[in-house]
């Protein structure tokens, strides 16, 4: 379960924006549209790999 500490102080619309993003951090909604159709293990291991080069290249940019 996701608990929010708010200050008496704190505005609503700066809690929520703290549970959109610890919710957002959970992974919940992005599990949840994974299971929903069902992806053979090559295609998920291609497409991780597929990432990995991705992100490779954008830290090679980086220096």
């Amino acid at each position: 379960m996701i608990v929010v500490p708010v200050n008496e102080k704190e505005n609503i619309e700066r809690a929520l924006k703290k549970f959109k993003r610890k919710f957002e951090k959970t992974g919940v909604v992005k599990e949840l549209r994974a299971r929903q159709q069902f992806d053979k293990p090559s295609v998920i291991k291609r497409l991780k790999m597929e990432h990995a080069i991705y992100v490779q290249k954008l830290r090679a940019n980086e220096e």
